[in-house]
């Protein structure tokens, strides 16, 4: 791995609490949303957009851009933050969010600059970071895909069939990550479909394999560049995550998975988040 100073190491922390206080004010803008998700998968998606990833917010669909897919799209909150201070569109707009007529829709869209494939039906996102993988190799390119997925996401078959299937076709340009924060809509994960021992499964399916803490950008970084390097199979960084991170009386309450903070929690968090 490249060597990572300290400097960037705060740049990115400060960058991601940025990206938590954005998610804040447009769901509370908003009034319904999902905190939850948004907040755990912040620090990962920084990572992505301001180190990681190839990208110009200038020109969207450059042909060798790294691809970023958001599987579970109900935590667009956070992709939508990420592409504002990235430069895909003005700050202002994700005020728009969850509104008529605006392109920020409550699950990613092609309308919005910056996302690739729209999302939000659970289970389907490894299968079209599958295909954009083999495209990139019919195409000869060298571009990366990132797949994010939710850990209740995979209690979905259809996540099984694509496994297999990326790892029968050697995808190797293809790093699929889990947002491990051990909730979903219904519950706890654990209550209502265990996936331990996740990390077995993914290996014998044949991947390679890396566990994190999903809040550590060293941490993060270091899976990022260890994936950059396997060849000849896929890679799934399993990163445990915290439901809520960030906001204390958020974290890990169930009920913020699909609940907007009212203004008042909103100006609460945004202290917190200072």
């Amino acid at each position: 791995m490249s060597v990572i100073d300290e400097n960037q190491i705060k740049y990115l922390e400060d960058k991601a609490k940025q990206i938590r206080r954005l998610i804040i004010k447009m769901l509370a803008e908003a009034g319904s949303g999902h905190p939850g998700g948004s907040l755990s998968s912040a620090d990962i998606i920084t990572c992505l957009y301001f180190k990681v990833m190839r990208c110009n917010p200038k020109e969207p669909d450059w042909p060798d851009r790294d691809r970023f897919h958001l599987s579970k799209g109900h935590c667009c909150p956070a992709l939508y933050a990420a592409l504002a201070e990235s430069g895909y569109f003005p700050i202002e707009h994700l005020w728009t969010l969850r509104k008529f007529g605006s392109t920020l829709q409550g699950h990613p869209d092609r309308r919005t600059k910056g996302v690739e494939v729209a999302s939000g039906s659970l289970g389907q996102g490894l299968s079209v970071a599958l295909g954009m993988s083999l495209a990139g190799r019919i195409d000869k390119k060298s571009y990366r895909v990132y797949c994010l997925m939710g850990d209740g996401e995979i209690q979905e078959g259809n996540i099984w069939e694509a496994a297999m299937a990326c790892a029968h076709y050697k995808c190797d340009s293809l790093c699929a990550i889990l947002d491990y924060n051990g909730f979903q809509i219904d519950g706890c994960i654990k209550e209502i479909m265990n996936l331990e021992p996740l990390v077995d499964k993914w290996r014998s399916f044949g991947w390679h394999t890396v566990e994190i803490d999903g809040h550590n950008i060293k941490e993060i970084l270091a899976a990022l560049e260890e994936a950059k390097t396997i060849k000849g199979k896929p890679a799934i960084i399993i990163a445990h995550t915290i439901k809520g991170k960030g906001v204390s009386f958020m974290e890990n309450v169930l009920d913020f998975h699909g609940r907007a903070p009212t203004k008042e929690e909103a100006e609460k968090a945004l202290k917190e988040l200072e």
